[in-house]
């Protein structure tokens, strides 16, 4: 059987956590969770190991000391996940932003073929619900730039609800990856289309969260929006 983790980050999810632990884990499949949890004070470890009592096997925790960025929390996931020999490694909001039974799906599309499958907000027009419409306008136009700057074609640069093969996550040197923030989200894209790999977007509805608080700014936006013209200058070389 093939094995599969979801990685989870949070800060301050306390409203969410167990409610999408219990989501993924009841999902024909048998999927494992990985926590990355930058130090919320909210309690959201505290739930997470009461919940690891329950599921020892299968619910699995990194703690860190503070926010450190998405990208690193990623990083950190992708080189545990690789060590402990999963087949397909998963990218996933506590938030329910992404829907947990779409999870399948891109499985389902790497098990068919892709390298990457992408839970795609673009692909098939826009399919975003309760954002403002600025931030969508935001957000769609910069997939555009994206996709126009780097000539990848995807239509969703940034997305974040994504399933690897362990081999891309292999061949990607992980310590050279340099954006934390969404702009991590559209290196690993790119990283992985300029390697060869294939790439396969799966239509999704994404909802904006309804508990809790986003954690996006225009920071992050920023650091996306520059460091595509860094991505553009760069050669991406497999890890040796």
């Amino acid at each position: 059987m093939d094995r599969k983790v979801v990685i989870i980050p949070t800060y301050n999810e306390k409203e969410n956590i167990e409610k999408i632990i219990r989501a993924v884990f009841a999902l024909e499949g048998e999927y494992h969770i990985l926590v990355i949890e930058d130090g919320s004070p909210d309690g959201t470890a505290a739930i997470v190991k009461s919940l690891q009592q329950e599921f020892p096997e299968r619910l699995h925790m990194i703690e860190r000391k503070g926010k450190l960025g998405l990208g690193t929390a990623y990083i950190t996931g992708f080189k545990w996940a690789v060590a402990q020999g999963y087949d397909y490694i998963f990218e996933m909001d506590a938030d329910f932003s992404h829907n947990p039974d779409d999870v399948p799906r891109l499985y389902q599309a790497c098990r068919e073929g892709a390298d990457l499958a992408i839970g795609s907000r673009y692909c098939n027009g826009i399919s975003v619900i309760n954002w403002p419409i600025g931030r969508v306008i935001m957000s769609y136009y910069a997939s555009v730039y994206v996709r126009k700057v780097l000539g990848m074609k995807v239509y969703d640069t940034t997305a974040g609800f994504k399933c690897y093969r362990r081999q891309v996550l292999e061949t990607i040197d992980l310590d050279k990856v340099k954006m934390k923030g969404y702009g991590f989200q559209i290196e690993m894209k790119y990283s992985t289309y300029k390697l060869g790999f294939k790439i396969q977007e799966v239509p999704i509805i994404f909802v904006d969260r309804t508990e809790g608080t986003s954690k996006m700014s225009s920071g992050i936006f920023g650091e996306a929006f520059w460091g595509v013209m860094g991505l553009k200058m760069r050669k991406i070389k497999p890890r040796k």
